[in-house]
């Protein structure tokens, strides 16, 4: 893989923070490409949408600690 630099506002880096602290992804870097895979699916690819919605891969249940 290459390293790409982005800039972006805070916003979506706080979102992006919350959506790896809820254990949707590992990091910023996979919530990131997989962002970019599916617009490229349906913008460039002319891959359709789900039918329930934009997300065409299972979503992980967040992480659950229990002490």
């Amino acid at each position: 893989m290459r390293l790409v630099t982005v800039k972006m506002p805070e916003t979506y880096l706080e979102g992006l923070d919350e959506l790896v602290k809820m254990g949707r992804y590992s990091s910023r870097s996979e919530a990131i490409r997989i962002a970019v895979r599916e617009l490229l699916k349906r913008e460039l690819w002319g891959i359709p949408e789900h039918p329930t919605g934009f997300e065409l891969t299972p979503r992980r249940e967040p992480r659950r600690v229990t002490i």
